[in-house]
């Protein structure tokens, strides 16, 4: 099967958040598997020059592309590299007005004010690219609002012609709160005709939606995990498009992401202090917390619980439940390492917990590859309790470690971790602790029940295995969507299904 596979970030050429691992991992997987994938991404030389990340060769395809964006003609330059470890080719589109910058999508917490025309012309960059260089794919898969216009144009302009004979579209939604929205006269961008920016499929409440452009043209459309598919479908997840999401529900998947195990993997990491696994978890996990600890300025005490979070230091991932209970946890006899950056109040509060108590906090704010592998190596438990969590990776990276997550059951979350009841514990399936109300005391109960199991070595082993024995790689869910993709190829070739250009998708007035 030959995919184009489309993302504003892929690692190692740019990173804000978990997209850019899957823009990697899914293509490789997919790839191990016997199928021909390209990933086209922008080419930002600022970030990858400060990254300081060591990246295959980029080189020039002379391949020039045009793209209409509004009333001007934007030039581009396609350069050719591949995904380390594998056969991936990757297409980097350079153009240094829109992405030649110090960010990929804000400066100084500030978003880019021409975000829109910037990925506008990124996806028609994609479409052409893919025309110019001649991969003729069966599948495009586009992710999240900065590709959405991409299943609209293979929808309405490109299917049926040359090399888009068949072509079918997939739309990955990653974050519902990320939605790409603009003023309406940014319809005029986009090239399309204005009869699009109609309820159903371009418009929401007065203003142009990529993410509900990409849902509705979309010839089916997958989200990051099952249980987040269904809750995007309720005014509480759906940020205001789970009409739109409703209407598609025969149509929309959910997929749980998997783990790049050529990264993160306790038996051949290279940043922990002693690799291991389940067959030598006890005496790895040991040196590696007193290697953590030693790092981090913290007594090096093997008998007390360890949490380590990794994270954007956000409302989202729950940092005000963190707030709310920060003197109870003070007082118990526990250790806390935090990683990540995020809101100032959160950041604020974390460093001033670690300069009261540097025996039991250490804060760490910005990001650093190295410690975030031996965080998860090093913790005894790892915190994650978000107010919603599409997937989320450091739960899965957690439970590949032996190192047991504290989530609440929202999202990936609910489909990963299994709560230590009494029952779990003893049918030997449990492997975390699992809470459904997002409130402070619940939170801290479970702390005080994963410490209390702590002490109980033989289950808190249970739970360590039970984690480390699933497999949490790409192979299951690679799988999972050349089924999707099948799918939507089957669709494409009903005719009834990919002669019409204007989907109109029911959904509530406005959403």
């Amino acid at each position: 099967m030959r995919i184009v596979f489309a993302s504003s970030e892929a690692v190692p050429f740019s990173k804000t958040g978990g997209l850019a691992d899957v823009a990697t991992a899914l293509p490789k997987a997919l790839a191990q598997i016997g199928h021909d994938v390209s990933l086209i991404t922008p080419y930002y030389p600022q970030v990858l020059k400060r990254s300081g990340v060591e990246i295959p060769a980029i080189k020039r395809t002379g391949i020039s592309i045009r793209v209409q964006v509004g009333p001007k003609f934007i030039e581009g330059q396609v350069l050719q590299s591949t995904l380390p470890g594998s056969r991936v080719n990757v297409f980097l589109i350079e153009q240094p007005i829109y992405f030649d910058r110090p960010g990929l999508y804000v400066e100084q917490d500030q978003d880019y004010r021409d975000n829109s025309e910037r990925f506008v012309f990124f996806s028609r960059a994609v479409m052409e690219a893919t025309r110019l260089l001649g991969l003729k794919p069966e599948i495009v898969h586009a992710n999240d609002w900065q590709t959405a216009l991409v299943p609209a144009l293979v929808n309405i302009e490109y299917r049926g012609t040359p090399g888009f004979e068949h072509t079918a579209s997939i739309f990955t939604i990653h974050n519902m709160a990320f939605q790409g929205q603009f003023w309406h006269w940014d319809m005029l961008l986009t090239g399309l005709d204005w009869k699009y920016f109609n309820w159903r499929q371009m418009e929401c409440y007065g203003h142009l939606n990529l993410l509900k452009t990409g849902i509705s043209f979309a010839d089916l459309v997958t989200t990051v995990s099952p249980t987040y598919a269904r809750e995007i479908q309720t005014p509480e997840f759906g940020c205001g498009l789970n009409g739109a999401l409703s209407a598609r529900q025969s149509d929309l998947e959910g997929i749980l992401n998997g783990v790049d195990t050529e990264v993160w993997n306790p038996a051949t990491d290279t940043y922990i202090a002693k690799n291991y696994s389940l067959g030598a978890l006890e005496d790895g996990k040991a040196v590696c917390k007193a290697a953590l600890q030693k790092r981090l300025g913290l007594p090096e005490r093997p008998s007390v619980m360890l949490l380590g979070s990794i994270s954007r230091m956000t409302h989202q991932k729950g940092f005000q439940l963190l707030e709310q209970c920060a003197s109870m946890l003070l007082d118990q006899d526990i250790q806390l390492v935090f990683l990540g950056s995020g809101e100032p109040r959160f950041e604020n509060l974390l460093l001033e917990m670690a300069k009261s108590h540097p025996e039991k906090v250490a804060t760490t704010i910005g990001y650093d590859e190295e410690l975030s592998h031996q965080i998860e190596a090093g913790a005894d438990a790892f915190l994650m309790p978000s107010e919603f969590e599409p997937c989320g990776l450091n739960q899965m990276y957690s439970l590949i470690y032996g190192t047991v997550p504290i989530v609440r059951a929202v999202g990936g979350l609910a489909d990963s971790v299994i709560d230590a009841s009494d029952e779990n514990v003893a049918n030997g399936t449990a492997n975390g602790f699992s809470f459904c109300e997002f409130r402070s005391d619940v939170l801290f109960w479970n702390i005080c029940r994963a410490r209390s199991l702590f002490a109980d070595k033989q289950k808190w082993h249970r739970l360590q295995r039970a984690g480390m024995k699933r497999d949490w790689s790409w192979k299951h869910s690679a799988d999972e969507y050349v089924r999707v993709y099948e799918r939507a190829i089957a669709k494409c070739l009903a005719p009834a299904e990919c002669e019409g250009d204007e989907r109109q998708d029911e959904g509530p007035a406005h959403q």
